[in-house]
């Protein structure tokens, strides 16, 4: 087992201390008599000082021919030295072991110092995700995931949700068929899902309050920089709600979010050169109803009439308007999935809202309050041509089973960290990016 860690040695040892360290080298620089390796774990770097004069022969060699990347364990000594990590500590190297040597190379570097969001790279970085993910700044967002979705964890904890582990092969996709990528088990043509709220809704009848967190999947094919073949979901139920009910709730979690985040990310971003967007803290939110939405648009010369879906461009237009996120309130009944209530004051509308994030970032997540009357149920299957479709029959009886008024939210993981961190496209919030058009691979 691993003793020693680089952030130990650098924050807590003296001069003269015997530590052992294990790493990688990610940077190499030979001067004459005198070779430094900037070495690295998953805690930080520290420079090692290899000296001809203080070094057997056959040593001294091992430093000089050693390549990029490789695996090995340093023993030395502390000592202060100035370097070009902008420390004072470096260790002296006595003896190098060789735990794996690298012999695959890759230009750029994995670890050096790049753009990992230089356009021209995006190809190449995807091809080889594998070792990029050792990159200072991937590892930056990918830690800070690691945190958000932890932190979000805790507010359900703290706030009494059950978290529901939801399949991820249903019969049963939220909209058309072709929207969803399917796969056929002996002969029976199944889903990945697109949505856990069929289960969600089962479970909320048992619990009250009801989360999960998991993959979901997209067939529908779209290049915007907010959509991935494979993405990570943060669903949620409640019983005994309105819309008014889940905004609340829906804007406590993005600004409890914000607020850990930005008091505890600070030093985990630097190596992205990012700090955190604080937009979030400021609520309530603003309202914008469809229907205005769609009066600014057509002003703003768009081609866009009631009834239609909001696509990337116009909520970038929209986002203009607010300098925070932003509800747009009274989806279109035409544009929902069938679980989705009828407003009782405009039925051409649902008791829906999409938050949309300022800065042009787009939709974050969507709040519902959910039909419970079966009458309603049938009337809105009969729309979506779901009504005589056998496999949402377990569905129905859910409805018809004592089930209680409930409201729910979805958010996308990887469109929230995208907009907290000023992130180009969602590919770049995810280990290894599932993004359409491209090969499985790695």
């Amino acid at each position: 087992m691993k003793k020693m860690c680089i952030k130990d040695i650098v924050t807590s040892s003296s001069d003269n201390t015997k530590v052992t360290i294990c790493g990688w080298i990610k940077e190499k620089r030979h001067y004459k008599d005198v070779i430094f390796l900037d070495l690295t774990d998953s805690t930080g770097v520290i420079q090692i000082v290899a000296n001809r004069l203080k070094l057997d022969e056959k040593t001294f060699e091992s430093f000089k021919e050693i390549s990029h990347e490789s695996a090995i364990e340093i023993k030395g000594s502390v000592c202060h030295a100035e370097s070009s990590l902008n420390q004072k500590i470096s260790v002296e190297a006595s003896s190098m072991k060789i735990v794996s040597r690298a012999s695959h190379q890759i230009s750029p570097r994995p670890r050096s110092d790049f753009d990992i969001f230089d356009p021209n790279l995006a190809n190449h970085l995807l091809r080889n995700r594998h070792l990029y993910i050792r990159n200072p700044k991937i590892i930056s967002i990918l830690h800070f995931r690691h945190l958000l979705m932890s932190y979000m964890r805790d507010w359900f904890n703290n706030n009494n949700f059950i978290e529901i582990n939801a399949p991820v092969l249903t019969s049963v996709p939220l909209y058309e068929d072709g929207s969803a990528l399917s796969l056929d088990m002996k002969g029976n043509k199944v889903f990945l899902t697109q949505c856990v709220g069929y289960y969600l809704e089962a479970a909320v009848q048992a619990f009250d309050r009801v989360y999960n967190m998991g993959p979901s999947f997209r067939g529908e094919e779209s290049h915007s920089k907010r959509h991935l073949m494979e993405y990570w979901h943060i669903k949620a139920e409640l019983t005994y709600g309105n819309r008014e009910d889940i905004i609340n709730l829906v804007e406590s979690i993005i600004s409890y979010l914000t607020k850990r985040c930005a008091d505890t990310t600070e030093e985990i971003l630097k190596p992205l050169g990012r700090t955190i967007c604080l937009d979030g803290l400021k609520i309530p939110y603003p309202r914008l109803s469809y229907d205005d939405a769609i009066i600014f648009l057509q002003k703003k010369g768009e081609d866009i009439q009631f009834g239609k879906s909001l696509g990337s461009h116009d909520e970038a237009l929209l986002s203009e308007l607010y300098d925070s996120p932003f509800w747009i309130v009274g989806i279109p009944r035409t544009v929902e999935p069938f679980p989705y209530r009828i407003d009782p004051t405009d039925k051409r509308k649902t008791m829906v809202a999409d938050l949309i994030a300022n800065k042009g970032y787009g939709e974050l997540l969507g709040v519902a309050e959910k039909i419970s009357d079966p009458k309603m149920l049938s009337t809105r299957m009969i729309e979506k041509g779901r009504h005589k479709d056998p496999r949402y029959e377990w569905i129905r009886e859910v409805h018809k089973a004592g089930c209680v008024p409930h409201i729910a939210f979805g958010m996308g993981v990887e469109r929230l960290i995208r907009w907290l961190l000023d992130i180009p496209h969602v590919r770049d919030t995810i280990a290894f990016p599932r993004t359409f058009r491209r090969k499985i691979y790695p």
